[in-house]
């Protein structure tokens, strides 16, 4: 086998890679399998990604971590409705691990593999992150970042029972929201506010306009991070490898806290004017409804908004650094810690999914036998990167209030009292933009109803999809995912003349790629006794593929996927035609003369599919792998990035490179490594 490079870097690659990696998928709640948009916007890109890491910088330095967000009010309530309808008989524990399950499986067919797909109270991993979050809530309270606060919850007086955060439904309270679904909290486009500003709640369970009664529970302190939010977002923005929507949501809360008032309440609004905390009045601008009343602090707004509802007047609020909730009061959740005598509280989940990831990734090296702590190799070193692939309707938790919280942990131990006081380091987002079903945007709770990801493995092989999702381009905008047997045409539906736009990318494998590989198999059992020349590619070949794995490289910093897969559609037709051209070229010329030229021509194109299987490997593993297994050399070395990829004998033996050829296996008549679905056959 032929030395690596020490630093596994290509000579001709740019890309200095961390030495090690995480790459986090969310969290699915464990109340429903998963859909299209889980997989398609974020599972398939992070497992690509976690993928690509492991090839370029060695498997045992990734951690690809994700599992099921066992709690919150979600859960609650679709747990309390299967039951109330007789739908389940269990417990809300058994509940949740059958979803569980069901995830997980779904995630194994569409080729996902994380290192650790547990859940926030399931197996050990569960047990890591309850200890984690015990101690993350202490630590924030001993820094003086935790605020208890007597807040009002909602209350049904027909049930006689305090609503959890989804069994209150209203409209979102945020200038400019036009979300119909906004729950206790934090409407559907992920929006938060205080429960009193949501506009006409009304109770899921009776339907009854719910009471305000106060409740103590504990706060995060975000408003005093203000400053270093600010100083954090321009470093994003300076940096051209994140995606500008990353910096440009965080920036839309650090702005003052506003409250937009309706031009004809202006009377009532001068009415109680002097009342108010000190305060900035812009009028409204031309054709605007609402004129601005600004201030100084969030203390101040909350106050004028609390005086501004009891005189009646209509007004919304902006976004805003607020105080960020850590606490709940339902039961199914991780046990908070006692702490100044409040007990019986739970933690939200939304803050303890935060920290899950560093949960799991514990977990996974507990499981791989690593020492206690090696966590920290991961998420605290200065050579380590972690990737947090997430929906862009989520970017207030993870770009907002995530940051923050690393930053009040910055000199605390989290998971224990001999625990080095490392600070863990900012993440770096790759948001997508949403998958949209057709045109519109699906979701369970909307009228839109999208399709199981299970559902469309009865249409499609996982690998088309894998290859369709990924082109979509969601690091731009919201794209629409058109799968022509869920078109609510009937007559294009059926119609054989109308093409099926997911299997565009598809067809780069049955057809491109397979005759890629067939061909380089089927010549060397053909022409060569069943191997391949281990001869010198030419310098041409040797090239292209420099040039596009140093575009790659480039494109995968910035987590370009869609750009990858265009680069690679380009590339396979190239090899391709390299092949078909060579081979009509020697099959002119006098067989006595056609010997050494037909060699050239399988040494450079079965280089070029190693080169190509190696790139195509993150996106389509499984076709790619059996590529590996029928040339017949060691998948560790194949799919490594630490060679200097100038002739295929640097995956050989010794023996091999001095005979000058390497056996491969015999590849059977009509041979797919990428098959369409069986429904496309018909």
């Amino acid at each position: 086998m032929a030395p690596s490079l020490d630093n596994g870097n290509p000579p001709f690659t740019q890309v200095v890679w961390p030495k090690r990696a995480v790459v986090t998928a969310g969290m699915p709640y464990g109340n429903k399998p998963l859909h299209f948009g889980h997989i398609a916007g974020v599972f398939v890109p992070a497992d690509a990604y976690a993928r690509f890491l492991k090839d370029r910088i060695g498997e045992r330095n990734v951690r690809f971590v994700s599992g099921t967000d066992c709690f919150g009010s979600p859960i609650n309530e679709g747990y309390r409705k299967l039951v109330e309808a007789g739908d389940f008989d269990g417990t809300i524990d058994e509940y949740v691990r059958m979803n569980h399950d069901k995830q997980k499986a779904t995630l194994r067919a569409y080729e996902v593999e994380p290192s650790i797909y547990e859940g926030s109270g399931i197996g050990h991993a569960g047990e890591v992150h309850r200890d984690l979050t015990d101690n993350i809530i202490r630590r924030l309270h001993e820094a003086g970042f935790l605020r208890r606060r007597s807040t009002l919850q909602f209350f049904d007086p027909q049930a006689d029972t305090f609503l959890n955060g989804r069994q209150v439904v209203g409209r979102c309270p945020v200038q400019g929201c036009k979300s119909e679904h906004a729950y206790a909290d934090e409407c559907d486009l992920g929006h938060s506010y205080s429960p009193e500003e949501l506009i006409n709640p009304r109770s899921s369970l009776t339907g009854v306009v719910p009471e305000m009664r106060p409740v103590d529970n504990w706060y995060f302190d975000l408003p005093a991070f203000t400053r270093f939010l600010r100083e954090h977002v321009a470093r994003l923005e300076a940096d051209d490898r994140i995606r500008a929507i990353v910096p440009q949501t965080i920036k839309e809360f650090l702005g003052a806290p506003v409250i937009y008032v309706k031009n004809d309440e202006r009377a009532r609004f001068d009415a109680i004017a002097e009342g108010l905390p000190s305060f900035e009045l812009r009028e409204a601008e031309r054709g605007k409804q609402s004129f601005e009343v600004e201030f100084s602090c969030i203390e101040d707004r909350d106050r004028a908004r609390d005086l501004m509802r009891q005189a009646g007047l209509r007004f919304r609020t902006s976004k805003a650094l607020v105080p960020f909730r850590i606490t709940g009061n339902i039961e199914w959740g991780v046990a908070a810690p006692v702490i100044d005598g409040v007990e019986g509280l739970t933690v939200w989940c939304w803050p303890e999914s935060l920290w899950a990831p560093i949960s799991f990734t514990a977990a996974a090296n507990d499981e791989a036998g690593l020492p206690e702590g090696s966590w920290r190799d991961f998420w605290c070193s200065d050579d380590a990167k972690v990737y947090q692939f997430i929906g862009q309707d989520n970017l207030y938790f993870y770009g907002v209030v995530q940051p923050a919280l690393w930053e009040a942990l910055r000199d605390r131990d989290i998971f224990g009292a001999d625990d080095p006081r490392v600070p863990l380091r900012q993440t770096i987002l790759v948001a997508n933009h949403h998958v949209l079903l057709g045109n519109k945007k699906a979701s369970s709770s909307s009228s839109v109803k999208p399709p199981t990801a299970d559902e469309l493995l009865d249409h499609y092989t996982a690998e088309q999809l894998r290859a369709h999702f990924l082109a979509l381009g969601l690091d731009q905008k919201s794209v629409g995912f058109k799968p022509k047997p869920f078109t609510a045409n009937e007559q294009e539906r059926d119609d054989p003349r109308v093409a099926d736009p997911v299997l565009k990318e598809g067809a780069l494998l049955t057809n491109v790629f397979n005759r890629l590989g067939r061909s380089c198999l089927y010549e060397a059992k053909k022409s060569f006794g069943g191997t391949v020349p281990l001869c010198a590619p030419s310098a041409a070949a040797v090239g292209e593929c420099h040039a596009v794995m140093a575009e790659y490289d480039l494109l995968m910093e910035k987590a370009e996927l869609h750009s990858v897969m265009s680069l690679m559609d380009g590339f396979l037709r190239v090899a391709n035609k390299r092949w078909a051209d060579g081979i009509k070229r020697v099959e002119g010329l006098d067989p006595d003369a056609s010997d050494e030229p037909r060699r050239q021509v399988l040494a450079d194109c079965a280089y070029q599919l190693w080169v190509s299987t190696l790139l195509m490997h993150p996106i389509v593993p499984v076709g790619c792998e059996l590529i590996c297994d029928y040339l017949q050399f060691d998948p560790k070395s194949f799919f490594s990035w630490s060679h200097r990829f100038e002739s295929l004998a640097e995956l050989c033996g010794e023996d091999e490179r001095e005979a000058g050829a390497h056996r491969v296996r015999e590849l059977p008549p009509r041979f797919d490594f990428f098959r369409k679905h069986e429904s496309q056959y018909r």
